[in-house]
């Protein structure tokens, strides 16, 4: 393992893994600081409590290597306990229903990152797979002021371009592509143009770069160097302080889920096809995070890029959001 990746705060900016005890031994095997972990994508609001229920018992059971994050102070905690802080996050805002109330009962739950959409139309917005991008509702403008004032980072990575240009204006605090892929090296609906990341970035925004194979260059075939040149094609067009990593790490999980998640709420139309997913080559697994750094070495990036990208520039856009 590289000296280097060991005294990294290395920060995931999406999981959504088959949650379990081997893949939080697998977090601290790939010195895995902290990750923003999905707990509701489908779901409505019973569901996805249940799905937070579920998690508070884990932090209770496997306390031993996973901690509950609500501060930045939270994420330099666990570097300090060798554990992995587990950010609780969503990737779409169905858990809701049409209740902005609800909001501040789920940040109190410590629900610190939500995303506006999941791929389709919901009372917020659109998705990047709906036909037409109708943009940010008036019932969406009230969400994000009521995300704005609770702490909670606005997510735009399934959303519409449209909808998305609409939260980067409307949000007063930064607001995030948490895992997204350059359109620039491979044409996709979830792939995000040149002009898409300047403007996020213009706005004070930020880039977590994905290496979800089916939205990489090279698909299925891709390695982990794949993986850092995609990184660097958006650094070159953003700067290395707003890019980070967000994995979206499927990790346990079979057809069956890919089924759920490329369907319309789960059940209804098809959405789209992903076709084999493989994970690059040297980056297969939560646990293979230290031959991500070796791979920006070999890149030639300095310490300080690596520093910033493998988590220092999550830290800060988390701090300046959730204000601690």
């Amino acid at each position: 393992m590289s000296t280097l990746h060991d005294s990294l705060i290395v920060i995931d900016g999406l999981i959504i893994s088959d949650f379990s005890r081997p893949v939080f031994e697998d977090m601290r095997k790939g010195g895995l600081t902290a990750a923003n972990c999905t707990c509701s994508v489908w779901e409505n609001f019973t569901e996805t409590m249940r799905n937070i229920a579920k998690w508070k018992a884990d932090f209770r059971t496997h306390a031993d290597l996973i901690t509950q994050v609500y501060t930045t102070g939270d994420i330099l905690r666990a570097k300090a306990e060798n554990k992995t802080g587990i950010i609780l996050g969503w990737q779409n805002t169905s858990a809701i229903d049409d209740r902005i109330e609800y909001l501040p009962l789920f940040h109190e739950l410590g629900i610190r990152i939500i995303q506006m959409t999941y791929n389709t139309q919901n009372w917020v917005g659109s998705g990047c797979y709906e036909s037409r991008d109708s943009g940010l509702s008036d019932f969406g403008h009230d969400v994000v002021a009521e995300m704005n004032r609770l702490g909670i980072l606005c997510d735009l990575s399934h959303v519409g371009p449209k909808t998305s240009e609409d939260v980067i204006k409307a949000s007063k605090q930064r607001v995030a592509y948490s895992h997204c892929l350059p359109s620039g090296l491979k044409e996709h609906k979830r792939n995000k143009s040149d002009e898409q990341l300047r403007f996020i970035a213009e706005k004070g925004g930020f880039v977590g770069v994905t290496m979800f194979p089916p939205f990489l260059k090279k698909g299925p075939a891709a390695t982990v160097a794949d993986y850092v040149e995609a990184m660097e094609y958006v650094i070159n067009l953003v700067g290395e302080d707003i890019v980070g990593v967000g994995t979206d790490f499927t990790q346990g999980y079979g057809q069956p889920f890919f089924d759920w998640i490329t369907h319309d709420k789960g059940f209804g139309r098809k959405l789209t096809d992903f076709g084999a997913v493989i994970n690059p080559e040297g980056f297969r697994e939560i646990g293979d995070f230290p031959n991500l750094t070796a791979a920006m070495e070999q890149r030639g990036w300095s310490t300080g890029r690596i520093e910033k990208v493998m988590g220092g520039n999550w830290l800060q856009l988390l701090k300046d959001v959730w204000g601690r």
